[in-house]
């Protein structure tokens, strides 16, 4: 390739761009049916889905548990304890922090909302073989775990450097 000859990126074949799209029209998709029928953001569906699947958590492993900012949790953790859907509990680990976990309302809710986080999956699913799912399922997990591998990578080299 000749020297003032700059590389295309096809962004259609570019798989960081190709993840985000869809992400995006499914997070869409399903923000309008959370926010019409049940009054929920993502970052709070997000949310009462980690607790409901692993109980109490701090704001700062909730941040580590969905990818989701320090800010984009705190404000859907405040929406969700104004609409008292979760609780705030004591941190025998920390007394400067505290948890959250799913109040009873919120737990009433969050069975509400399942049916129609399951069958929003389905319709996305429809017309593909299960072991394709299978297939799919695997391979994001892949392709996060590889991410989050070269970002702790980039982290710890550019601690190492001062930065």
């Amino acid at each position: 390739m000749p020297s003032n000859c700059v590389e295309t990126l096809h962004l259609q074949d570019y798989l960081p761009y190709r993840l985000s799209v869809a992400a995006n029209a499914v997070s869409r998709l399903i923000a309008r049916a959370y926010e019409d029928q049940f009054g929920l953001t993502i970052p709070q569906w997000r949310l009462m889905a980690v607790l409901a699947d692993e109980g109490a958590q701090t704001q700062q492993s909730l941040c580590g548990r969905t990818l989701m900012d320090k800010v984009t949790v705190m404000r859907a953790a405040q929406g969700l304890t104004r609409r008292r859907l979760v609780r705030r509990l004591p941190n025998a680990h920390d007394g400067r922090s505290h948890r959250l976990d799913l109040s009873e309302s919120g737990h009433a809710l969050y069975s509400k909302v399942v049916p129609l986080a399951r069958e929003y999956e389905s319709q996305l699913f429809a017309g593909m073989k299960a072991r394709d799912v299978a297939l799919l399922h695997q391979l994001l997990r892949q392709v996060e775990g590889t991410a989050l591998d070269i970002s702790a990578s980039l982290t710890a080299y550019e601690a190492g450097c001062g930065k």
